[in-house]
């Protein structure tokens, strides 16, 4: 607890020196339980776990048409870290970046956040070996939020409400079990300076009502469910066509071609290993899958998510069905990064990091 009150006087000299016109700061205490949603990591919920989260926010588009649509939502980074009180699990520390959006007169608050987190103590062979939800000591890392807040005096506001977090590297790196950590949270905020939405210029964007074609790139590696096989990288190129129904959507369908090394190893491994699944050794390792999906739209940012079925799959361990949740960044009207995760349901194959064009 000392830890959480030094840190929350040590961020509010910093935000001091930065514009005043928006920002807040808040630190916020949180304490629950792992969800053993895998037997093969019961063995390491022993006790509760809890941690801090401290985090900075603003207002989160400088174009007022964004803020009036979204409800004025804030947008923001944060630094968390959870203690598991399980000396095999280790601790986590995590830095991400967020969005608050606001409901019911802006008394309830709900926060998606993505960002990356640190493994005191990830699996190792030799010396750790029992730990087999975190493989790798850097990971991706999710949290959600839904708090109420309260005015207490002036500036300041009291929270408290529901906060679940998920630390999993992805399968960028074997084991990858991974902890959900579901808990309750409380804290204070301390707003500088409130937001005159006057401020903001209003510019409506434009909406081309044309079908636009996209060709996207998504590359990274990952390591199969087999511990010491290694990490290989694979490469997902999509071809898809978009159309935007309104400001803030767009639907979406394509079709992709996967080149995954992991699964090019895990065939013969198979065939030589399970003999019985009277799968070749040569069967080819190329997927080819067909997908729909839906882009939300928040300015030059966006979440797209999508499922997919695969049309051509001689490996067919995961299934004919496929998910893919993921942002995007437009830099101009053509060009934008992605970052998403490809899964089968609730089993992760592929952190995707990319580039696309649309034509």
């Amino acid at each position: 607890m000392k830890v959480f009150v030094k840190l929350f006087l040590f961020c509010c000299p910093a935000i001091l020196f930065a514009q005043n016109n928006g920002w807040r700061i808040e630190s916020q205490y949180y304490t629950g339980s792992i969800l053993p949603h895998s037997d093969q990591i019961s063995h390491l919920i022993t006790d509760k776990p809890d941690g801090f989260l401290i985090g900075i926010s603003r207002k989160a588009f400088k174009n007022s048409f964004w803020q009036k649509h979204y409800n004025y939502p804030d947008i923001g980074f944060s630094f968390h870290y959870q203690n598991n009180h399980n000396k095999t699990l280790g601790g986590l520390y995590g830095l991400f970046a967020h969005y608050d959006f606001y409901f019911l007169n802006r008394h309830l608050n709900f926060r998606v956040a993505q960002g990356v987190a640190f493994a005191t103590n990830p699996y190792d062979k030799e010396s750790n070996f029992r730990n087999l939800a975190y493989g790798s000591r850097l990971m991706p890392s999710t949290y959600f939020q839904l708090t109420y807040r309260q005015n207490i005096w002036k500036n300041w506001e009291a929270f408290g409400g529901l906060f679940l977090i998920h630390h999993s590297n992805a399968t960028i790196k074997t084991p990858n079990t991974s902890t959900n950590t579901i808990a309750l949270t409380a804290g204070l905020s301390y707003t500088f300076e409130k937001y005159n939405p006057e401020t903001g210029t209003e510019q409506v964007p434009e909406i081309n009502p044309k079908v636009r074609y996209n060709l996207i790139f998504r590359s990274g590696v990952n390591e199969s469910h087999i511990i010491g096989m290694g990490q290989k990288p694979f490469y997902h190129i999509a071809l898809m066509a978009d159309k935007r129904l309104g400001y803030t959507g767009s639907i979406q369908a394509g079709t992709e071609l996967f080149l995954s090394n992991t699964v090019k190893e895990m065939i013969p491994y198979i065939a030589h290993s399970y003999p019985e699944s009277d799968r070749p050794a040569d069967t080819d390792w190329k997927r080819v899958g067909i997908f729909a999906g839906y882009e939300i739209h928040f300015d030059r940012l966006s979440a797209e998510g999508n499922i997919g079925a695969y049309i051509y799959d001689k490996y067919k361990e995961n299934g004919i069905l496929y998910q893919r949740l993921g942002l995007r960044y437009y830099v101009g009207n053509n060009w934008f990064g992605v970052m998403s995760l490809k899964t089968h349901f609730a089993k992760a194959e592929a952190f995707e990091l990319g580039i696309g064009y649309k034509l």
